[in-house]
């Protein structure tokens, strides 16, 4: 299991309400209804990945989000996760403000871009790959990358107050320098 699902499962209490964007093949549901008991539904747009929801055993609608949550009452969940995909979708203020008015809190993870490494692909001429960002430029479904620092910056413009964030190297939580030190960033938010 990635290691940022963890840290997720761990901000989720049990017997929640929980909604996740971009789920994939509901590899997150299927283990917080293991062991945290939610109840849970799944948003996905491929067809692949929603076949895998079902072999999971999990809940899942097929919508792209860029479309927005209409078809979602406000406050019907508990935690929304947006689970290494705020960097694929392109209104991303849209979609954060939309996570924060169906659900109480938020939880994102994104590969951060200020990572060490990404920025020495960078000086050496090339497009950052790596575990988090595992594409080539031309055919990489990513079209907002973004440092830890932009995406604070994003969430103080939108008026969301970070309560908690987890940066990892792989297996590994990062508490210096984080924004140069860790690949993969996780944040637990709300609105103010």
């Amino acid at each position: 299991m990635r290691h940022d699902l963890q840290t997720i499962a761990g901000w989720i209490q049990p017997g929640s309400r929980v909604l996740d964007l971009g789920c994939g093949n509901g590899e997150l549901l299927k283990y917080l209804q293991e062991t945290r008991q939610i109840h849970g539904y799944g948003v996905e747009i491929a067809e692949d990945r929603i076949i895998g929801c079902i072999r999971n055993g999990v809940n899942v609608i097929q919508r792209d989000l860029e479309a927005g949550l209409a078809e979602f009452d406000s406050g019907s969940f508990d935690h929304i996760v947006l689970s290494q995909t705020l960097q694929a979708v392109h209104n991303t203020e849209a979609i954060l403000r939309e996570l924060l008015r169906v659900g109480r809190e938020g939880i994102v993870t994104f590969p951060n871009f200020g990572y060490w490494k990404n920025r020495w692909q960078i000086l050496q001429g090339h497009m950052p790959v790596s575990e988090d960002l595992p594409y080539q430029w031309y055919d990489t479904p990513n079209v907002h990358l973004c440092t830890m620092h932009d995406f604070e910056t994003l969430c103080d413009n939108l008026g969301i107050e970070i309560l908690e964030r987890v940066v990892m190297t792989g297996a590994r939580k990062v508490n210096w320098l984080r924004n140069l030190t860790g690949s993969l960033a996780i944040y637990r938010f709300r609105r103010r």
